[in-house]
Formats: structure tokens, C-alpha cells, sequence
């Protein structure tokens, strides 16, 4: 199967630049994976096809504000952007202007109240970059740190926290885990109190994630890792939904990728975690996953790979059509999806 297998085409226009005022009055396009049937709703309708004993699997990640502004020793302007922390006060990081930026190079930030050093740099571009600061790092970054917001999106976040899940605890994301965008915390409420039970996993979003797929046959792609956990109270959630018959709904391609790297044979789950760098593309068997919460996704990306292993390419590249010609919202701030066996609304 190739890379161009999975091209479509995409107004620019119809990319979102900016959230919904409301959450949860964003779009949604039911999938019926097994027959390609399609129903247009709104995100809040989701509890209408949802059903007392499934289990909602959340992403409760939390976006760094990894995107730091600041002048070179030699005067000029720089950007560094945090990917992973590798301890000692050091962290990979993108950085622009790159020929400027070498190790040795310093950096202050603000008013001086944060500094760095290039140590290192890496195979494929990247930055060793070690901080000096007082207190408490991430308070640091809240101050001075700007959204890292994906390279589609060129107007300007008013509230950072729309770039944020209103369930987001875990600090460590260079993206958000966009499915997750259109929940409230009342629907969220609604959900629960009909029976279906929510967890939640984390798996901290890298930056790979916007990286194109550039090896033409996919069997060639070497996929990007990034770090997830699952406690020990959602494989609990998790395992006792299967054994009683009910659906995993996985929230996001991000919690769907936790849940199947760390799945037994028999679709049941431990506790874990660890890097995971699973890439599911046609052909893949799912063992935990049943239906499918999810955004929009670029052309030719490893996301509509998986959608179509789920649904099947034919399905999903036909539903995407009817979207484009129902002018739906695409990416991050866009509309979403549900993708299961049975999108008859329950009465």
C-alpha cells in the first residue's frame, strides 16, 4: 500500500484557524465502519450513540508551552521549541535559526530570568539545550512560553486553555490531543451519569505527529516515539468493559495508539508504560479499540492511515469527500468524527 493512496483533496479554506465559541457545537460525522453509511450530527449529540456499559478512553496530556522567544549572546532573535526533557535541566528542542544556534551558542529569555546553552546536537537537526533558572521550571514556562500550535494554523490563540482538553492534567505535550477539544465538562457529566464509564490515559504528543509520511510504500515508514502510561485504574475500567460485552471508545488516535501498544493477544491490558512508536495502517488487527472518536486529519498522514485501518480506506476517503462537500472544519480546531460498527442514535 502507498503513501499516495491516502491523498485527498482540501480547500484550504476549509482548515480552522480558530476554536468553536462553544466546544461542543462543533460538527460531527457518524461512520458506519462495516457499511460506510454516514450521519451528520452535532458533538453534542454524542451521548445519543453511546451506550450504557461502553467505556470512553480519554488523553488527559497537557500541552507544555514549549515555544520560547529570545535573543542570541550575539543580538539576534531565536525561537527554541521543548520536545523532551532529558533530565539536568535538559531538553531536545527544534531551534531557528538553526546555523546560529550550535553548541556553545547562549540564549537568555525574558528579562534574564531564563537562560540557555546549546550542549548538543543531535542526528536529524535537533538540540541539546541546557537551562538556567530559579524556582520552579514550568512556572517559568507559563510565563514566558507561547503555545507551540501546529504549522496549519497562522492566526493567533486568543485563550491558550482552547488549546487545551478541559480534562488535561498531565503536563508534557508539544500538541494537543485534538479529539479531546470538543468535550465540555458538562457533556462530559451527561456521559457518565448514563452509564458508560470514562478513563483516561496519557500519551504525550511529539511533534512528529505533523511530520510527513515521505517513504512512498508504508512499509517503509519509520514512525515517530513518544511516551504514554496507562494506570492501573484504566486497564481495570478497560478489561472489565470487555468481559462484560461492552464498547472501549477510545477518545483520539493518541489514546487508540496507548491502549493497542500495550494490549495482550487476548485484548486485554496492564498497567504500563514506556515509549511506543506503533504506527497501524491497513491491515492492522485491533485488539482493544471497538469505535473511534477523532478529528479530521491531514492528506497522506499516519492519522488517516489509521482511521482507514479501522473503517477501511475506500470508507474513510468517501466520508472525507462528503465532509469536504458538506464543508466541514479540518485539523486541530475542526470537526469530528465517530467511527463505530452501529451509528443508529440510541432512543
Amino acid at each position: 500500500m502507498k503513501t499516495s493512496d491516502f491523498y485527498f483533496d482540501l480547500p484550504p479554506e476549509l482548515i480552522a484557524q480558530t476554536p468553536l465559541e462553544r466546544r461542543d457545537s462543533s460538527r460531527l460525522l457518524a461512520l458506519d465502519k462495516a457499511t460506510g453509511e454516514t450521519r451528520h450530527m452535532r458533538f453534542y449529540d454524542l451521548p445519543s450513540l453511546l451506550r450504557p456499559g461502553d467505556c470512553l478512553v480519554l488523553n488527559d496530556s497537557r500541552v507544555l508551552p514549549a515555544r520560547l522567544i529570545g535573543r542570541r549572546a550575539g543580538g539576534g532573535a531565536c525561537e527554541v521549541l521543548l520536545l523532551i526533557d532529558r533530565g539536568d535541566k535538559t531538553w531536545e528542542c527544534l531551534v531557528r535559526p538553526g546555523k546560529k544556534l550550535r553548541p556553545g551558542a547562549r540564549v537568555t529569555f525574558g528579562e534574564n530570568e531564563l537562560t540557555a546553552e546549546v550542549v548538543g546536537e543531535m542526528e536529524g537537526g535537533n538540540r541539546l539545550v541546557r537551562f538556567d533558572y530559579e524556582g520552579i521550571f514550568l512556572e517559568t514556562l507559563e510565563r514566558l512560553g507561547k503555545m507551540p500550535l501546529p504549522p496549519y494554523i497562522k492566526a493567533e490563540l486568543e485563550d491558550g486553555e482552547r488549546y487545551q482538553t478541559v480534562y488535561s492534567k498531565v503536563v508534557g505535550s508539544a500538541a494537543a490531543p485534538t479529539a479531546g477539544l470538543h468535550f465540555t465538562r458538562g457533556l462530559l457529566d451527561q456521559i457518565q451519569a448514563m452509564g458508560v464509564r470514562v478513563c483516561y490515559v496519557t500519551l504525550h504528543v511529539g511533534l512528529g505527529t505533523f511530520r510527513p509520511v515521505k517513504a512512498e510504500n508504508l512499509d517503509e515508514h519509520e514512525m515517530h516515539s513518544e511516551y504514554c502510561v496507562i494506570p492501573q485504574e484504566a486497564a481495570d475500567a478497560v478489561n472489565e468493559t470487555k468481559r462484560r460485552g461492552g464498547r472501549v471508545i477510545c477518545v483520539g488516535t493518541t489514546s487508540c495508539r496507548t491502549v493497542e501498544s500495550w494490549a495482550g493477544e487476548d485484548g486485554m491490558l496492564k498497567a504500563s508504560a514506556g515509549w511506543t512508536n506503533i504506527f497501524i495502517y491497513p491491515g492492522y488487527r485491533f485488539k482493544v479499540l471497538d469505535a473511534l472518536i477523532t478529528n479530521f486529519h491531514l492528506p497522506e498522514s499516519t492519522l488517516i492511515m489509521l482511521v482507514s485501518a479501522l473503517a477501511g480506506r475506500e470508507h474513510v476517503l468517501a466520508a472525507y469527500g462528503e465532509a469536504v462537500r458538506e464543508r466541514y472544519r479540518f485539523f486541530s480546531f475542526g470537526d469530528a468524527m465517530f467511527i463505530a460498527d452501529n451509528i443508529d442514535p440510541q432512543v
